[in-house]
C-alpha cells in the first residue's frame, strides 16, 4: 500500500509512507527480509525501521546501479546480525548513518567503505560479543575520515575500539554504558592530541587502582570528558561508587604501590639472610654447641642425683632417729 502526503511520487514502495517535499521515505514493521528495491531517486531521508532485514549485501541501497541522493539513513530496531563488504555502496552523500539496536554479529572490515562524507554513526546497542573484534577493522577505513560523531553506547565495549584516532575528525565520541575498566596508556595519548575531540564515558565500572593511573591525570587535567563528574569506581570495594576525579592521587600511583610492594619484598630478603646467617652460626660452632649441650646436661644429672640422693636420706625413718 501506498500512502501519499503532498506532492508524492507515483514510485513509493510498498507498505511505506513517501513525502517528496521533504525527502522522506518511511517504511515500518514489516515482513520483508530485504531493503525495498523500488526507493525513489529523491529521497534523501530513509528510515526502515522493525523490518525483518537479517543481512545488508552488497550494494543494498543501489537501484538499477543508480547512486541516491541520500544524506539520512536510519536502520534502527530491524534485526540486522550481518553487514557484508560495499553493503552501501551507492551512498557518497550519506551525513548520518543510525544502525543502532540491531543484532550485529558479523561486520565486515569493508562494511562502510565508500561514505566519504558521512558525519555521524550510531551503532548504540547493536554490537554483540562475536562482531566486537571486528568492529575495530571496519571502524579503520579511511572512508570515515570526515566522521564527526561516533556513538557506540551500551554495547559491552572493553576498550576503546579505534585503532588510531587522527584519522578521523571525530569531535564526539560516545561509550556511555559499556564494560570499560580502564584506559590504556596509548588511548590517553590519543586522546591528550585529540582536543577537539569530546567522550562521554558515563556507567562504565572504572578499576579504580594502578592501572588507572594515565586516564585518572587525563581526566584532571583534561576538559574532554563533559560526564566526568558521573564516572564511578567500580572497584575495588572500599572505593566502589566513589567518582574518579574526587581519588586521591596515592589511589592511582603506580610509584608507590610498586615501591610499597618492593619495600616488602626486600624485608622478606633481609629476613631470609638473616636466617641464612643464623644457620651459618650453629653450623659453624655445631661442636662448640655439642660440648655445651653435654656440660648442660651433665650439670643437670649431676644435680638431680643430689636431689634423688637428699630425698632418699629424708624419707628414711631411721637415718631421721640417728639424727636425733
Amino acid at each position: 500500500m501506498c500512502h501519499k502526503l503532498g506532492l508524492m511520487d507515483d514510485a513509493c514502495p510498498s507498505s511505506c509512507i513517501c513525502a517528496r517535499d521533504s525527502g522522506t521515505v518511511t517504511c515500518r514493521d514489516g515482513e520483508d527480509s530485504d531493503v525495498p528495491r523500488d526507493i525513489p531517486e529523491w529521497t534523501s531521508t530513509l528510515i526502515l525501521k522493525g523490518r525483518n532485514i537479517s543481512t545488508l549485501q552488497r550494494g543494498a541501497f543501489m537501484i538499477n546501479g543508480t547512486e541516491l541522493e541520500m544524506t539520512t539513513l536510519s536502520l534502527s530496531y530491524n534485526g540486522i546480525q550481518a553487514i557484508e563488504p560495499y553493503a552501501f555502496l551507492g551512498l557518497t552523500r550519506l551525513h548520518l548513518l543510525d544502525l543502532s539496536h540491531n543484532q550485529l554479529e558479523s561486520i565486515s572490515a569493508r562494511a562502510f567503505h565508500g561514505l566519504l562524507e558521512l558525519r555521524s554513526l550510531y551503532l548504540n546497542q547493536s554490537i554483540l560479543a562475536p562482531a566486537t573484534t571486528q568492529l575495530s577493522n571496519a571502524l579503520s577505513t579511511l572512508s570515515l575520515r570526515n566522521l564527526h560523531r561516533l556513538e557506540l553506547a551500551g554495547n559491552s565495549l572493553k576498550s576503546i575500539p579505534l585503532m588510531t584516532l587522527d584519522i578521523y575528525n571525530l569531535h564526539a565520541l560516545v561509550l556511555i554504558n559499556n564494560s570499560i575498566e580502564s584506559m590504556e596508556w596509548e588511548n590517553v595519548t590519543n586522546l591528550y592530541q585529540q582536543k577537539r575531540l569530546r567522550v562521554y564515558l558515563s556507567l562504565n565500572p572504572f578499576r579504580c587502582n594502578c592501572e588507572l593511573e594515565a586516564f585518572y591525570y587525563w581526566l584532571k587535567n583534561s576538559s574532554q570528558c563533559p560526564d566526568a563528574g558521573r564516572l564511578l569506581c567500580s572497584e575495588p570495594e572500599g572505593k566502589r561508587g566513589i567518582p574518579v576525579e574526587r581519588l586521591r592521587r596515592e589511589d592511582v600511583d603506580c610509584m608507590n604501590e610498586n615501591l610499597e610492594a618492593v619495600s616488602y619484598v626486600f624485608l622478606g630478603i633481609v629476613l631470609a639472610l638473616i636466617g641464612v646467617v643464623f644457620l651459618m652460626v650453629l653450623y659453624l660452632n655445631r661442636g662448640g654447641i655439642k660440648r655445651w649441650l653435654n656440660n648442660i646436661r651433665e650439670a643437670c644429672r649431676d644435680q638431680m642425683e643430689v636431689y634423688h640422693y637428699r630425698y632418699e636420706q629424708d624419707s628414711d625413718p631411721r637415718l631421721a632417729n640417728v639424727a636425733v
